[in-house]
C-alpha cells in the first residue's frame, strides 16, 4: 500500500483522492486535488489518500 498518502502531503497528480481507512477500506469520500497542492486533513485519524481518477489533460 506504498500508493497512500497522508493528509497534508503534497498531490503528485491532479486528480479525484479516494479517503482510506486505516485496514484500507474506503470511506466513501473523495477529494479532487491539483498537483502541487496539500491534501486536506480526514474526518477521522489514520485515515489516507489514493488517487483514483487522475486528470486527463494534454499538458502532462
Amino acid at each position: 500500500m506504498s500508493d497512500l498518502l497522508k493528509p497534508g502531503a503534497k498531490s503528485p497528480k491532479s486528480g479525484q483522492y479516494e479517503v482510506v481507512g486505516p485496514r484500507g477500506g474506503s470511506r466513501n469520500r473523495e477529494v479532487t486535488s491539483v498537483k502541487g497542492d496539500r491534501l486536506p486533513p480526514t474526518q477521522n485519524p489514520n485515515e489516507k489518500y489514493k488517487l483514483v481518477d487522475p486528470t486527463k489533460h494534454k499538458n502532462n
